[in-house]
């Protein structure tokens, strides 16, 4: 792939409202993940680990922390003289006021000067907060292969599931055939995962005209890609087979950070070959106190336990007390369990101080419990 063939754009802006707290100051692909990630390191990684040169990362809401994270582009080994990280944030279209984006398509449409000034072959579209890793060179080769317009990425799902995503329904050669948003009564189970590769001449016809069209959702599932069918553009479906999450939810945040606790885990973050970068925070060697009891957890650097930890993902720089106990749960970096607390089933939030004796979620709860505010405060 030639330096700028294929230019990668992130979409980094939506609310994360089923976050609540987590999101309150952060935008969603800033929450940390796994330890010491951030959730937006899984999409830049995967376009360095692609040869990727490229990345615009579109941000709109609480993005202060976002984008100063994301424009250190030597994280991730982007910082190249025929690429980078671009972060791009809402402007002014006319004289009048500063517009938030209206949706998927039209933050791609408001940056389309952007993609001029680099004139690519190719876009690929992601989101900024799945946790995936995938080889988008590979899923280029086949767009090109099958001489698409575009190419989207799937997965197949349970045909339950199948009602909570957008599903393409494809012909024997995975030309896809239809698109239905969340059907009540799904034709197939290829889910949609939000990852497209499109011609960029051909996207950008469709994305200036759907910016004059009133009645649009400026969404590329709504839109765009039943624009695409409706024209009879060749459209493909990609089959994805690895491990990709949707962590939208204080459940599914929770569920993604076990999976890491699995035996012959799906995603393994200690591979040496498709790495995930993130920020060094040079913190200090962990510290394992003498009457700590450590049971099937991932510890990442700067910890300090005295206590018990058993199935559970402890983050950098965290503090677990004399006594404590932190079970099948998620502590986020720079977190502090008093001595005596008994945290079970939640996910602590960044720099939260559970007080000595508090008591924290329950082995019975049916939902993950969000701790998320210092008490007293």
């Amino acid at each position: 792939m030639r330096a700028n063939s294929m230019v990668a754009m992130i979409l980094a802006g939506g609310r994360g409202s089923r976050l609540y707290d987590l999101t309150k100051k952060v935008a969603k692909p800033a929450v940390h993940f796994g330890g010491k990630y951030r959730i937006v390191d899984f999409p830049l990684s995967n376009c360095a680990n692609s040869d990727i040169k490229t990345v615009g990362v579109l941000t709109q809401y609480e993005s202060v922390l976002l984008n100063s994270y994301v424009a250190r582009d030597h994280y991730w080994g982007l910082d190249t003289n025929d690429g980078g990280v671009y972060v791009l944030t809402p402007r002014e279209r006319d004289t009048t006021n500063l517009e938030v984006y209206r949706g998927t398509a039209d933050a791609i449409t408001a940056n389309i000067d952007f993609l001029d000034s680099i004139d690519p072959e190719y876009v690929l579209i992601l989101s900024g907060d799945h946790i995936y890793k995938m080889n988008y060179a590979k899923m280029l080769a086949y767009h090109k292969e099958m001489n698409a317009d575009a190419t989207i990425a799937v997965r197949e799902v349970s045909l339950k599931e199948a009602t909570r995503f957008g599903i393409m329904n494809t012909n024997k050669d995975d030309m896809i055939v239809e698109f239905e948003e969340k059907p009540a009564h799904p034709k197939s189970n290829l889910a949609s995962m939000g990852i497209y590769i499109f011609t960029y001449k051909t996207l950008r016809k469709y994305l200036v005209a759907d910016a004059k069209d009133p009645d649009s959702h400026h969404d590329f599932g709504k839109d765009i890609i039943p624009s695409f069918l409706n024209d009879k553009k060749r459209l493909v479906a990609y089959r994805f087979r690895g491990y990709w999450k949707d962590v939208g939810t204080v459940d599914s945040l929770w569920e993604a950070n076990m999976d890491l606790l699995k035996e012959n885990a799906e995603l393994d973050l200690g591979d040496p070959t498709w790495k995930i970068y993130t920020e060094d925070v040079n913190s200090l060697p962990q510290f394992i106190g003498k009457e700590a009891k450590i049971e099937h957890c991932y510890v990442t650097q700067g910890s300090v336990i005295e206590g018990t930890a058993k199935n559970s993902v402890i983050g950098t720089n965290v503090v677990i007390g004399k006594g404590a106990k932190v079970i099948d749960s998620v502590i986020q970096p720079g977190a502090v369990i008093g001595e005596n607390a008994v945290v079970t089933r939640c996910i602590v939030a960044d720099d939260v101080v559970v007080p000595a004796g508090a008591v924290c979620g329950s082995a019975k709860s049916a939902e993950i419990e969000l701790v998320a505010d210092n008490e007293g405060e």
